[in-house]
């Protein structure tokens, strides 16, 4: 079922990859156009043919394939295309139109969710070919590129936008890649399209700021950046300072930004979708602008990856940003604390105390650890003032779960069996999964069990996620909770990588999931 889609947005979304995502790209192609020199490229979809049969052209294929007197299906003979997931080949000057044809492999035709996969291959397959194919015509120096809608125009406008997006700003102009503009070819479902544009924009919204550089990316440029990407939406946007932040006393926040000349900085975000008076969705995002470990110096070694320990508040800004593009009846908070966790004669010892907003204490024992410390305060402060249906909380926390998942999913930890079954709902629709952990007594014990303190930000054991998740659920005792954590798949991409995302850049994950998660808070009764 189609979203009403916000026609304002469609003319600042416009304006704002114009004048700030790629300012520079749409420089090169004002000087393309105007010298008539529009090159356009158009990708297809092949099938995998049944048994020993040939692979099988889409409908829109078979179309451009009668347009040019059978010289796609020629092609695909001589070369041996098999319609294998994204592999295929570009080729020039087969249709005066369009300069560059990528036939591209979609896989088996009709696929759909794979239970032991946990995904929709059908949907995933669609956004690897659209992805592989616009990327390929990328490089092949297309100014605009038409996509097969392959019966999934969402998924192909998310494929084929994530795959072409470029986080170059500090190259010279001239080495820079351009990125094409995309359309969608004969098809009539626009309105599709349109909705995976805006969703896989928020993702790239979310990989540029993660991806920015510690020193241009404070966080007081980061609350700039958020007013930015917001307020134009009609999303409103607080910006709270240290004045602020102390009279409100969130010591735990403040206890760690203080090791930092950086001044901390509280936004407040709301998105109002529905009445004033419905509850909203409370989604917090840590934003440790940089985490170098404190006076527990982590490595230099890849220390630079941990300007993406604010990885989480990039997602809950892009995913707001979504939800007001596609207008959803649905009221979401924002709330996101901002600093640098740098050592220093100020900064936090091992072994500090804090007394947090409920009363209960906190040992720093690992100034490692520093994120559940940060968001220890914030978390409690904004239940009390929002008092939301539900919270979610997005952050880059441990290690163990890169070590378990890797890049694969989410860790996701939850008191509630329902919105543990919307985000695995979300992330077969996506793909961007999601995979469930304990949130057991067992590890309750483990960060509560001291003689001198109630909660530390450490525990005891090796199981650094599931330890992480229990410190936070002291602090949503009562209320649907679900906790996100990122570490494996909103940092930089090792292994594994999706073939429309790039390896080792930030990769804006799991945005799209969590927009598809508001989606379907906001319509329960639409099926997707």
């Amino acid at each position: 079922m189609a979203l009403p889609l916000s026609s304002q947005y469609l003319k600042i979304l416009e304006k704002d990859l114009c004048r700030r995502a790629n300012h520079c790209i749409w420089k090169q192609f004002a000087s393309t156009l105007s010298d008539n020199k529009i090159i356009k490229g158009l990708v297809l979809g092949v099938y995998e043919g049944e048994g020993d049969a040939e692979p099988k052209l889409s409908a829109t294929a078979e179309k451009f394939n009668d347009r040019v007197n059978g010289k796609i299906m020629d092609l695909i003979r001589a070369w041996n295309i098999t319609g294998a997931v994204g592999k295929g080949k570009v080729f020039n000057n087969i249709d005066p139109e369009f300069r560059s044809i990528a036939l591209v492999g979609v896989g088996a035709q009709n696929v759909g969710f794979n239970e032991m996969e946990m995904i929709d291959e059908g949907m995933e397959n669609v956004r690897i070919a659209a992805g592989v194919g616009a990327r390929s015509l990328q490089y092949q120096g297309c100014s605009d590129v038409f996509i097969d809608g392959l019966d999934y125009a969402e998924q192909a406008a998310e494929g084929a936008s994530l795959a072409i997006y470029r986080y170059n700003d500090y190259k010279l102009e001239k080495h820079r890649t351009p990125s094409p503009v995309l359309q969608l070819y004969d098809s009539p479902d626009i309105d599709a399209w349109t909705r995976g544009l805006f969703k896989a924009e928020a993702q790239n919204l979310a990989r540029r700021l993660t991806d920015t550089p510690a020193n241009r990316m404070t966080p007081t440029h980061f609350a700039q950046s958020a007013v930015d990407a917001l307020c134009p939406c009609g999303v409103t946007v607080d910006i709270h300072s240290m004045e602020w932040i102390e009279l409100q006393r969130l010591n735990s926040f403040l206890m760690i930004a203080k090791g930092s000349c950086e001044p901390p900085v509280l936004l407040e975000i709301s998105y109002c979708g529905t009445s004033p008076e419905d509850k909203p969705i409370l989604l917090l995002g840590k934003g440790i602008t940089f985490n170098s470990g404190g006076l527990c110096l982590r490595s230099r070694r890849g220390m630079a990856e941990y300007r993406g320990s604010m990885a989480g508040a990039a997602v809950v800004v892009a995913a707001i940003r979504a939800a007001a593009a596609l207008s959803l009846p649905i009221n979401v908070t924002g709330v996101i604390p901002l600093c640098e966790n740098i050592p220093s004669g100020m900064a936090a010892k091992p072994g500090d105390v804090v007394t947090l907003l409920n009363r209960k204490t906190l040992s720093v024992r690992d100034t490692d650890k520093a994120g559940v410390v940060m968001m220890a305060d914030p978390i409690l402060y904004a239940q009390a003032v929002y008092r939301p249906r539900l919270v979610v909380d997005v952050a880059t926390l441990s290690r163990g779960v890169g070590q378990a998942l890797g890049g694969s999913a989410t860790g996701l930890f939850s008191n509630s069996n329902f919105i543990w079954k919307q985000f695995q709902m979300a992330g077969t629709v996506t793909g961007d999964r999601m995979w469930r952990l304990p949130l057991w007594n067992y590890f309750k014990k483990l960060v509560t069990n001291n003689n001198s303190f109630d909660v530390s930000n450490d525990g005891k054991g090796p199981a650094s996620a599931c330890l992480a998740a229990a410190i936070l659920h002291e602090f949503v005792p009562c209320i649907d909770w679900a906790h996100l954590d990122i570490r494996g798949v909103g940092m930089l991409t090792k292994f594994g990588t999706m073939p429309y995302l790039l390896k080792e850049r930030m990769t804006g994950r799991p945005t799209r999931t969590v927009i598809q998660f508001l989606f379907q808070m906001a319509c329960p009764d639409t099926k997707k």
